[in-house]
């Protein structure tokens, strides 16, 4: 049962702004983004990993340069790591996208969703399964391997493999620079751990600090 590492890239100005960058180029990491890569190889320094896949769009490669450098290894751009494709909704806000009447589709029943000129999610679960599944059958049951992407096809990769409905992916939580641990068999898998933040700090579950108004000088 080989071991899956489903690492989400590190933060990127579109994550920062609530924006879908989708499959858009040149989209890179933020000041932030780079310290969580180099986090994510600090803490995974000494994991006998055998091999590192990733997306092969800039954030996910530009993530797992610092792991690959670590443990001395090549990374395999893999096109079914991919982001979902959101066709027209691509680059969009999220508070603009709110406002569509297909958002309440997406949010309840993404299993039925297209994204207009895109893919399904039931589509990007699926070839997000078959890239497991080919990763899997290349390696031996007792390898360790890093997959880096993103954080919808990987919510949607664990669903299937603990078997939760496609419907209720999104109670899943993978933030950016996260690790999760899936153990895959042909016979069956396991769920090791599910959005392990190595910077989490308990402040990033507190609502945050209103702004103080400045007051006005008196007329």
């Amino acid at each position: 049962m080989p071991i899956f590492l489903l690492i989400r890239h590190g933060e990127t100005d579109f994550n920062k702004k609530s924006h879908l960058a989708g499959r858009l180029p040149n989209v890179h990491l933020t000041t932030r983004g780079q310290q969580q890569a180099q986090l994510l190889a600090e803490k995974l320094s000494q994991v006998p990993i055998k091999a590192i896949y990733a997306s092969p769009l800039e954030r996910t490669m530009d993530t797992a340069q610092p792991l690959a450098v670590a443990r001395n290894l090549a990374i395999n751009p893999l096109d079914d790591l991919l982001e979902t494709d959101c066709g027209d909704w691509q680059g969009q806000s999220a508070k603009l996208l709110r406002r569509k009447k297909e958002w309440k589709l997406v949010q309840q029943h993404p299993s039925l969703f297209h994204f207009p000129l895109g893919e399904s999610i039931a589509e990007c679960q699926h070839r997000m399964v078959r890239a497991i599944e080919t990763i899997r059958l290349r390696h031996q049951p007792q390898d360790i391997v890093a997959c880096f992407g993103h954080a919808d096809p990987i919510k949607q990769a664990v669903a299937y493999y603990i078997g939760l409905p496609l419907d209720n992916f999104q109670r899943l939580a993978i933030d950016v620079g996260s690790i999760t641990i899936i153990q895959v068999a042909e016979n069956g898998s396991r769920l090791l751990a599910l959005n392990y933040n190595p910077a989490f700090t308990w402040e990033v579950l507190l609502p945050p600090t209103p702004k103080k108004r400045r007051k006005r000088p008196a007329a």
